[in-house]
């Protein structure tokens, strides 16, 4: 295939997205019968009314002129932001993806990550976490260290998720990301320093276009995305009706192996948890190694890397706020915006960066404390 042809199948197969109708079921039937997105548009009309699912209506937004506008706009976006488009019937798919009927036929990838590691690890749970749920959370992470080739999935949510997607990055474990919008934004916008680190080594993935807002329709379709992509599922907290259950429960419908932590019987944030266990959902852990020896991974261990613990240069900026922290057990985030005087954008992203050096700790409630 030369440059020509694949520049053109990659603007139709962005178009094919954007027919009407036509979802990731139908979309990679067509991508079978025809082999390129390129051929399905170059189809007569006559012809694609008379394929199964397709009829008249749908088969008209092949010759849609929004369809390829909007295919011509995007081609455009991903050109100047250096964002992979990945299709179902190119080799660079997640290999895992395509076991899953529901794939999408193509996802938007910023970053180097490598999305068919070994051992690939989705772990979920509530945007309101404790203080429990972060330190399991962590130890977790640390004890996943001893194995090679293994990455870390989650949603880029606050909570859980962001706990699991930071503490990757402290201990360089490839992590990915996957965005229930466009890549034109980060939700929450807390995690766009994070997210960019995370690109380094792991990714950032959506199905979705630039332009598409973070609604709560998106985020069980991304949830299917971390199942799918993912060996085993591992939800630390969440509540009777999270999100973590949603993709707890796609993941067991993909047969893929679902684990989870479980809580006090009363105690709401892990009620999930435990009713997955209940249901044989998912199998009980407790610390990592009981998840690597479920998924027979405890043979291919390897010497944990220490971080050394360098002397840092602290700014002006940082130094403002470790002094604050050294004199209370806890300050609330608010109280240093009002010490510190620093614009919002600029204390989240020093404080994520004194996060990421391991100097403090954020607390549920929007606390800190020096690490």
């Amino acid at each position: 295939m030369n440059t020509t042809e694949e520049q053109d199948d990659l603007y139709y197969h962005i178009a094919l997205s954007f027919v009407p109708g036509i979802g990731a079921r139908t979309g990679r039937m067509l991508l079978d019968r025809y082999n390129t997105a390129h051929n399905i548009f170059k189809t007569p009309l006559k012809e694609l009314k008379t394929v199964e699912g397709i009829g008249e209506i749908k088969a008209k937004g092949f010759i849609s002129a929004e369809v390829l506008k909007r295919a011509e706009t995007e081609y455009a976006y991903v050109r100047n932001h250096d964002i992979d488009v990945l299709r179902i019937n190119y080799d660079n798919y997640p290999k895992r993806l395509l076991n899953c009927v529901d794939a999408p036929i193509l996802l938007y990838k910023k970053g180097n990550g490598n999305l068919d590691s070994k051992k690939t690890v989705a772990i979920v749970g509530t945007r309101n976490n404790s203080e429990y749920g972060c330190k399991i959370t962590e130890d977790l992470i640390e004890q996943l260290q001893s194995l090679e080739d293994i990455v870390v999935v989650s949603g880029l949510a606050s909570g859980i998720d962001t706990i699991a997607h930071r503490k990757s990055v402290q201990t360089c474990i490839p992590t990915v990301g996957v965005l229930g919008h466009g890549h034109d934004r980060i939700y929450p916008s807390t995690n766009r320093a994070l997210a960019a680190q995370m690109t380094e080594q792991g990714a950032v993935l959506s199905e979705f276009p630039s332009g598409t807002l973070p609604e709560k329709n998106n985020f069980p379709m991304r949830n299917r995305i971390v199942a799918g992509m993912s060996d085993v599922t591992v939800v630390v907290e969440s509540h009777i009706k999270g999100g973590a259950l949603i993709t707890a429960t796609i993941a067991a419908g993909y047969n893929r192996e679902v684990a989870a932590f479980p809580g006090r019987v009363n105690d709401s944030k892990s009620a999930g948890c435990n009713e997955l266990i209940r249901n044989n959902v998912a199998a009980m852990i407790t610390k990592g190694e009981d998840l690597i020896e479920l998924m027979n991974w405890d043979k291919e261990k390897k010497p944990k890397i220490v971080q050394p613990k360098l002397f840092i240069t602290l700014t002006p900026d940082e130094q403002n706020i470790i002094d604050l922290l050294q004199k209370k057990e806890t300050v609330h985030a608010d109280e240093i915006l009002h010490y510190s005087k620093l614009p919002n954008s600029t204390l989240a992203a020093t404080l994520l960066q004194l996060e990421m050096q391991g100097i403090i700790k954020s607390l549920p409630g929007k606390q800190y404390r020096i690490h």
